[in-house]
């Protein structure tokens, strides 16, 4: 084989190790529920994890945006709940009034993301202030907001009906979910724009001496990040038929963590769609596991954060620094050809 070929497939061979960890993840857990949980691995359990772990999947690819520019967004619980909450308000239980509640949600979460976006890409203000600020103020407009619908408000029959529906055995929220998956994978891999936007992530100052709009790519990540958070709210509001005003609480720190368990960069750059939809999954299927197991809430919540901590241990940033540590030892003289750094981007 030729030296420039074994320098192409190790490069590749270190880019894709940072993804690694979160399938081996998958795979402890299935034989761990296998053998004390069986009861999880069921069809009828594997079908009520999956609409979950989808919802979970959505909002973390939007959280994976925009990690990979750099930031963070702390206002995804709000986004989640207020969307939720206007398809309640907005549809008023009638079907006919759907699409109308669903395109207001969507447009307004948009407004809010492109509200972080310029305070953020334009303004340049600190990414984690400003989210867990305007997550704030979302909230108390959600509270007051609330305030304003009828006694045991829901979402339309339609919405609600399509929810719990089933295609090919899986409730359609799941499939929503992997054609986000899917979707984002194309974008990023096969298009200019998702490779430019990558670049942005990885590199904003030579990105902007070539030509790349940095700071419009920055804004509008937020933008993006925001209508998904939206989806995830609306088919949420819809399985929950009568959505509550603490629906998104647990969507602050779990999409990060599928993030960060999925290998991205929190440097920014480095990404994986598909390792973040898997990532996902095994943390909803480990609660569901330890809610089997009947732990107490206190040791529910002590297993998740020492799989947190453990996720950051062994993040991709820290595998692949020690890959390319063992690769610059192992690499051969100059002459023979090296082991070029690794620039590209993993999004399978």
């Amino acid at each position: 084989m030729k030296p420039w070929s074994t320098s192409t497939l190790l490069t590749r061979f270190v880019v894709a190790s940072r993804f690694m960890p979160v399938y081996l993840a998958l795979i402890v857990l299935v034989v761990v529920c296998a053998i004390w949980v069986p009861e999880t691995l069921s069809p009828v359990a594997l079908s009520a994890i999956a609409p979950l772990a989808a919802l979970l999947a959505i909002t973390a690819i939007g959280q994976m945006l925009v990690i990979m520019t750099g930031g963070i967004d702390l206002s995804t619980p709000g986004t989640l709940t207020l969307s939720a909450m206007i398809v309640a308000g907005v549809g008023k239980q009638s079907d006919g009034r759907i699409w109308i509640a669903i395109a207001t949600a969507i447009g307004i979460a948009a407004l809010i993301g492109l509200v972080n976006g310029i305070l953020i890409g334009g303004l340049k203000l600190n990414a984690l202030i400003v989210t867990l600020a305007s997550g704030q103020i979302v909230a108390g407009i959600v509270s007051r907001y609330v305030k304003t619908f009828p006694i045991q408000s829901a979402v339309p029959l339609g919405l609600s009906d399509w929810a719990s529906s089933r295609f090919l055995g899986i409730s359609p929220i799941f499939w929503i979910g992997a054609a986000v998956t899917v979707a984002s994978i194309v974008i990023l891999r096969y298009t200019t724009m998702g490779r430019r936007f990558q670049v942005v992530g990885a590199n904003p100052v030579s990105s902007q001496v070539v030509g790349v709009r940095v700071t419009l790519t920055q804004t509008m990540v937020y933008v993006v990040a925001a209508m998904l958070y939206a989806v995830a709210g609306i088919a949420l509001a819809g399985q929950l038929r009568n959505p509550g005003v603490n629906i998104g609480t647990p969507y602050l720190l779990g999409p990060i963590a599928a993030v960060v368990i999925g290998g991205a960069s929190l440097a920014g750059g480095l990404a994986s769609p598909l390792s973040t939809f898997a990532a996902a999954f095994f943390l909803t299927g480990l609660n569901q596991m330890m809610r089997s197991l009947g732990l107490a809430t206190s040791l529910q919540f002590l297993v998740f954060g020492l799989v947190i901590i453990g996720g950051m241990l062994v993040s991709g940033d820290r595998i692949i620094k020690g890959v390319e540590a063992v690769a610059r030892e192992r690499r051969p003289p100059a002459s023979a050809g090296g082991l070029p750094g690794p620039t590209g981007v993993g999004t399978g």
